[in-house]
């Protein structure tokens, strides 16, 4: 996906978060997150924005603190969050094609980097303020989706970090079954090491498929593990759900 694309649905995704956000109420549980109410959901999305507009429009190039949250509710905390993404965009689509700042995911660029993260950051929030209406989580664009995916297994679970592990080698393999994507992650007890665009004729001894929207919020522990279909080692499908949280610290 090209950068434009990424900051369209950052942009997007935004503004649904905040209409989600104002027909639910501060108030309301996130059920996606549990514990969270949506205030909680709203602060700490702006702080995120925030954060990553400084780097794109500051050019840090080294890790530079959040914020931290702001002390705001209710209407006050909406516009605050408003103006907040509304910067994050502006930023984007302005800086130069060779910004050079900090990242923390490979990218063929640090302005593809930030474009791409905070297109799916505040894609699995919108989904999360959805959440706390009654309809739940609306649809994500599929390729959007099966981009986010990448992210997911190939950067976000490629780092040392990562604690989905196995004490002996596993195949997890990941289908999206409309736009035709594929991955295989190998689990170890070293990091995951994930594969796409393979043939899948492998054996494997789980594997998660269905539409690349169900998938995505799946693997980002958004919807349940029946949300998509599974075939072969249920436990492994579990050690997911139990160990791939990514957490702010």
């Amino acid at each position: 996906m090209s950068i434009d694309t990424h900051i369209d649905a950052l942009d997007t995704a935004g503004k649904a978060l905040l209409t989600a956000a104002a027909a639910a109420g501060t108030d309301a549980e996130v059920v996606t997150c549990p514990g969270w109410r949506v205030r909680d959901l709203l602060r700490h999305t702006t702080m995120v924005h925030r954060w990553a507009t400084a780097f794109v429009a500051e050019g840090h190039t080294s890790y530079h603190p959040d914020g931290g949250e702001p002390d705001l509710d209710g209407d006050a905390l909406l516009a605050y969050v408003r103006e907040g993404h509304e910067r994050l965009v502006v930023a984007l689509r302005t800086a130069p094609a060779d910004l050079e700042c900090w990242t923390f995911l490979p990218a063929p660029s640090p302005l593809a980097f930030w474009a791409r993260r905070q297109a799916h950051e505040t894609t699995v929030h919108r989904a999360d303020a959805e959440s706390a209406l009654p309809a739940g989580p609306g649809p994500v664009d599929p390729a959007l989706a099966a981009d986010g995916v990448d992210e997911l297994l190939r950067a976000m679970h490629g780092r040392d970090k990562s604690r989905v592990r196995t004490e002996r080698p596993a195949l997890l393999r990941v289908r999206a079954t409309d736009t035709g994507d594929l991955w295989d992650v190998h689990l170890s007890p070293e990091a995951p090491r994930t594969e796409r665009d393979t043939d899948g004729t492998r054996p494997a001894d789980c594997e998660l498929s269905g539409p690349a929207d169900r998938l995505y919020l799946t693997l980002w522990n958004r919807l349940p593990l029946d949300a998509v279909r599974m075939s072969g080692d249920a436990g492994l499908a579990r050690l997911w759900r139990e160990n791939s949280a990514i957490t702010w610290s």
